[in-house]
């Protein structure tokens, strides 16, 4: 039951946005810069905000939320920056270098690349020790474990300072007692030291992403820890009742802990609540195909849902490193205001992925940057106030940016200012659509079915350049387009994945007992765990799968699958939803050939209330609303058109407004381009259209 307030933070790499709902149904968006360095900074910042806002001290907001929930880039950003813990390994001998050797594999678009260089080892190979000790296929020990092999490897650890050590040897799902002694003996060695357990973290079959995974965690953990002990003693001093839930890139929220001991959950935290905002504010218009895109000051992300599901990946590389948890999945572009403009050597103008960032910013800024910017451009072409963004608290000072555009991409290119702009306007927007074709068009979806949703403080700019360029008709952008993944975070529900193996045909006379065993065995600590998280049986929802191929094959696919008794009866209706969804993914099935399970996997979800929201008041046209007007450019000529204005506070339910137009919210300001309309719906969404 939502208490007077409950409060969602996201941290991006320019700004944090807030979303703190009330029991009034009352939504209010706040942002603050961000603080690499220190992020709890960003959080007191935004925490004023809010006290002046409602003329109460940040102590009381925060002991009157029933839930404070925090999404992050720290984690992303350790990776991207290799910024990690010094990491250790602990293998089986011989395994040492598997994670370089990468099953021999090249990242699509680098595969016959003879130039591409290796992804950077997150364990350096002095770091990597091998153990004498062998589990084979069926689980049995071959090789005892040498226990001076780990003690050795510790030894080593601790000279060389090593902080975090990840544990994974062959074939240990099926045995883990070697890994479980391995882990007594490193904690009893080197007790500050955070462990990672390739077989507790990812139990499931492939031994290069299990070891992969667990160094990623390992790497990541430490980094995590201080983060979520950092914002923890910042809320419990502000008297915080409930420990902080932070969201993970599964799309669900977890405690600190759970997220320090699965820090590679914290990896995509930010973006993965966008879908769920997502769906939220289409359900009025009965749509359940939505392309969500989030465009910050850094970074452009994307996510696609079908039929009202997210999809999910698993055994994928992010960054280069092979990720075997479940992930939302997020294409993620370096294209946002801050992406910087700048001439390749072939005398053509590109756009990222290099960010000005928030310090020190695009020039318009005026904050010492001097680099040409999206944000920039944005200004020149008439689509930002010159009064400044976030209702004038970040002034924008218009000659700088002219001044950047002019030196570093007008007069080398031979343009006006104004062409300029509008040339770094389209290239980024086009950066962006082929972005939007990966997600959908790549994996065999028509965009022109799906409705296109606007996150992000700079995404409304271009979203109907966007939509018109990829062939969509309708966008959606709400109110609190540019603090969406914070309200995402806020009506979220807490959800933990517990894994399993099972490698067994499904035509063996033990199937039944032993994937319906291992089913309940996991969900019982899955159940075990939302309880300790205070949530009682009946707001506890379950949701099965199972990692499925036909026998013979390398790769297997997920089919999810309800939650009834594996039988003689119901195993038909398992191998026809396998046959079903390999047709789906690969235009065919073998429904002649026998099918196997590799993997199973339970999702628990932990059913939170949802905070009330109270609809708009009808409007009363959108001419009581015009602010003023001002010049845009719409065209490549650099030609303006003067266009009107309007205070988007003043427009009520029901109000159209007809492009070209703009419509300048406090933390976002939508562009209209000719022949597409916005009207304003009681949820507190512009509902955009385009016309014949």
């Amino acid at each position: 039951m939502l208490s007077r307030f409950r409060l969602g933070i996201d941290a991006g790499g320019t700004f944090t946005d807030f979303v703190l709902a009330e029991d009034t149904g009352e939504i209010r968006l706040y942002k603050a810069l961000s603080t690499p360095s220190d992020p709890t900074l960003a959080i007191h910042a935004g925490l004023d905000q809010i006290a002046a806002d409602l003329g109460l001290t940040p102590a009381e907001i925060v002991s009157n939320c029933d839930l404070c929930i925090n999404g992050t880039t720290v984690g992303l950003n350790a990776l991207i920056q290799h910024k990690g813990a010094r990491t250790g390994l602990i293998c089986t001998a011989g395994h040492e270098d598997s994670i370089e050797i990468r099953l021999g594999h090249k990242e699509d678009g680098y595969r016959y690349d003879a130039e591409y260089p290796p992804a950077r080892m997150l364990v350096p190979r002095h770091l990597r020790r091998g153990v004498r000790e062998r589990v084979i296929s069926d689980g049995s020990v071959r090789v005892p474990m040498e226990e001076e092999d780990v003690r050795a490897a510790c030894e080593l650890f601790a000279r060389e300072g090593v902080e975090s050590v990840a544990i994974s040897f062959v074939w240990s799902v099926l045995n883990p007692a070697h890994e479980r002694r391995a882990a007594e003996i490193v904690r009893e060695m080197l007790p500050n030291a955070v462990v990672t357990v390739g077989s507790e973290l990812y139990p499931q079959v492939r031994e290069y992403t299990r070891t992969s995974t667990a160094i990623t965690n390992a790497y990541l953990a430490p980094i995590m820890g201080r983060y979520v002990a950092a914002v923890d003693r910042t809320f419990r001093a502000l008297g915080a009742r409930q420990p902080v839930r932070y969201f993970q890139s599964n799309g669900g929220l977890a405690t600190g802990e759970a997220m320090t001991d699965r820090a590679v959950y914290a990896i995509n935290s930010g973006p993965a609540s966008a879908p769920q905002a997502g769906l939220y504010v289409t359900a009025p218009l009965g749509v359940k195909n939505v392309i969500t895109v989030d465009m910050g000051g850094t970074s452009f992300d994307i996510t696609l849902t079908r039929d009202g599901v997210t999809n999910v990946s698993k055994n994928t590389d992010f960054l280069r490193y092979r990720i075997g948890m479940p992930m939302i999945q997020v294409e993620t572009l370096g294209a946002g205001g801050g992406s910087i403009g700048w001439i390749d050597a072939m005398g053509l103008l590109q756009m990222g992925p290099q960010s000005a960032g928030s310090d020190p910013g695009p020039a318009c800024y005026g904050r010492g940057g001097a680099e040409p910017t999206v944000s920039d451009a944005n200004l020149v072409l008439g689509y930002l106030s010159p009064a400044g963004l976030l209702g004038g608290r970040l002034p924008l000072d218009r000659d700088r940016a002219v001044a950047a555009i002019e030196s570093r991409i007008a007069a080398p290119l031979g343009l006006t200012v104004e062409q300029a702009a509008y040339g770094m306007f389209t290239i980024v927007n086009n950066n962006m659509v082929n972005g939007i074709r990966r997600v959908s068009v790549e994996r065999g979806f028509d965009p022109r079915d799906f409705v296109l949703v606007g996150a992000g403080g700079a995404t409304a700019a271009h979203i109907t350049a966007l939509a018109r360029e990829i062939g969509i008709d309708t966008v959606v952008i709400p109110k609190l387009a540019s603090g969406l993944c914070a309200f995402g975070q806020i009506i979220s529900d807490v959800k933990y994945n517990h894994m399993a193996t099972c490698p067994v045909r499904l035509d063996g006379d033990d199937v039944y007992a032993r994937v319906g065993a291992l089913f309940e065995e996991i969900e019982a600590r899955g159940i075990a765990e939302l309880e300790a998280n205070g949530f009682p049986r009946d707001r506890i929802r379950i949701q099965r799968s199972l990692d499925m191929r036909y026998v013979g094959q390398v790769h297997e696919c997920t089919v999810e699958i309800d939650r009834f008794r594996l039988d003689a009866g119901s195993i038909g209706a398992v191998k026809e939803a396998f046959h079903r969804r390999h047709e789906e993914l690969y235009t065919y099935a073998e429904r002649h050939n026998a099918v196997e399970v590799v993997n199973l996997e339970a999702t628990l979800y932990g059913i939170v209330d949802k905070p009330p929201q109270k609809p708009l008041r009808a409007g009363s046209g959108a001419a009581t609303a015009l602010a003023g007007r001002r010049v845009a450019i719409f065209s490549a000529d650099g030609a303006g058109v003067e266009v009107p204005v309007y205070d988007g506070s003043r427009l009520g339910a029901g109000d159209v407004v007809v492009g070209p137009a703009i419509l300048e919210e406090t933390t976002t300001t939508i562009v209209l381009e000719p022949s597409w309309t916005a009207r304003l719906d009681a949820g507190g969404s512009y509902v955009i259209t385009r016309g014949a």
